[in-house]
């Protein structure tokens, strides 16, 4: 499959799909990098910004990580770890900012559960590191 330059969907949104779609199929496996923007570019016959487009769509999502001089890779997932939640606890999810992003080591697109307790305590996790149980 390829790109449909006459089609609605802009064309980093389509490359963004595919390069997903590759990840979930494991064709891109946790680890790899993605091919450069130069190669992704020409492949596709779709323009850098682009493919840089697609690339931070993916890094939204938490399916890559991108550092500076270095290629694009495919986000390894994370060990979980089982947390008890103490019953009557609430449960939210939220993107965090910058800050606890750094705190934490998170990489963009992983949102932070809140775990409110009955008494009031707030304890944070990154959502792709743990699993939650009520005993």
């Amino acid at each position: 499959m390829g790109i449909d330059q006459r089609s609605h969907t802009p064309v980093y949104v389509q490359l963004a799909d595919l390069l997903r779609n590759q990840i979930e199929a494991g064709e891109l496996p946790s680890g790899a990098p993605l091919p450069s923007e130069s190669r992704l570019s020409q492949e596709y016959g779709i323009g850098r910004a682009a493919v840089r487009r697609a690339i931070s769509v993916l890094r939204t999502e938490g399916l890559v990580t991108t550092s500076r001089g270095q290629l694009t890779q495919v986000r390894p997932r994370p060990q979980q770890r089982l947390v008890e939640v103490t019953p009557g606890s609430t449960i939210s999810a939220r993107m965090p900012n910058s800050n606890e992003r750094r705190q934490m080591g998170m990489d963009e697109g992983v949102p932070i559960l809140e775990v409110r307790s009955p008494g009031g305590a707030v304890h944070t996790f990154p959502g792709d590191e743990v699993q939650l149980a009520c005993p």
